[in-house]
């Protein structure tokens, strides 16, 4: 596999190829010119910005059962690590938890973001080979129609602290657990990617970009042909430590009950995930 992500304009006519071929060639790609609004994006960062500095988020504590609300600072590891992740997040399901102080405008930008998804799941239908698609139990649109497992996680990453001590960074090294993942322009850099060769390569996303990566279900139903390229979120230094950072992306789930593979249904994957993440008992 070598790391040649494409930046592609969504609007091109050949963007479905492009994006296949970076998908497969790299497990990521990134789209510009794409429906989303910029402005819209950032009022919503705003809005969650008070959420996270407010102790009302104590109020919409996470259900281990139902994995929706508030997951408070430091409670997940990356998945063969004892460090836990310098962040806290919220898990938003269009059926869960939902901040009264947080506008609608949130679950706005998750719709839109979905429809994204469902055109980025069509064209790997389209454009993926025959032998490949073989391998999908059906395709890969009709695997998320009507799922209650699309996910929108808002993360907050707080200025770094001064003594920390076990090696933790603000997201460990990790493959994502889903279909494909969806995630607008984050508010400070520090994406990386781990290339073949052991080292890690920056992901530059300009605002208003998307940046898209597959995850390792979509790995485990294409036999490998998509990787579930590992990535990570590095620490700020100099002034930047001092900044907060916040990201929001979508993660596109298939019902419980699709098949990905001979060893797994998407329920079943999805559970032993969050088990090794330290997310489910």
């Amino acid at each position: 596999m070598s790391l040649r992500i494409k930046t592609i304009d969504f609007k091109s006519d050949n963007a479905g190829i492009q994006f296949v071929e970076s998908l497969h060639h790299a497990g990521f790609a990134i789209l510009y010119n794409h429906p989303l609004d910029f402005n819209l994006i950032n009022s919503v960062y705003d809005e969650w910005e008070i959420f996270f500095n407010s102790d009302a988020k104590h109020s919409y504590t996470f259900n281990p059962d139902t994995q929706d609300g508030y997951f408070p600072y430091r409670c997940e590891s990356a998945k063969g690590s004892s460090a836990k992740d310098l962040k806290e997040f919220f898990h938003l399901y269009e059926w869960g938890k939902y901040p009264e102080n947080v506008s609608r405008k949130t679950l706005l930008l998750y719709y839109e973001i979905m429809t994204i998804g469902r055109d980025l799941l069509e064209w790997i239908d389209s454009h993926s080979p025959e032998k490949v698609k073989s391998k999908f139990s059906m395709p890969l649109s009709e695997m998320i129609a009507n799922s209650r497992m699309n996910l929108m996680r808002i993360i907050h990453y707080p200025p770094l602290e001064t003594d920390i001590t076990d090696g933790a960074i603000r997201a460990g090294a990790h493959g994502d657990i889903n279909l494909i993942t969806v995630l607008p322009a984050s508010s400070q850099a520090g994406l990386q990617l781990l290339k073949e060769t052991g080292d890690w390569m920056d992901i530059k996303c300009d605002p208003g970009w998307l940046v898209i990566n597959s995850g390792d279900m979509l790995n485990k139903c294409s036999d490998g042909y998509y990787p579930s390229t590992i990535h990570r979120v590095i620490n700020p230094k100099g002034d930047d430590a001092r900044l907060p950072r916040y990201t929001m992306p979508v993660f596109i789930h298939p019902r419980d009950e699709v098949i990905l593979s001979d060893k797994y249904t998407a329920r079943s994957f999805l559970d032993e995930r969050l088990k090794e993440i330290g997310l489910k008992s």
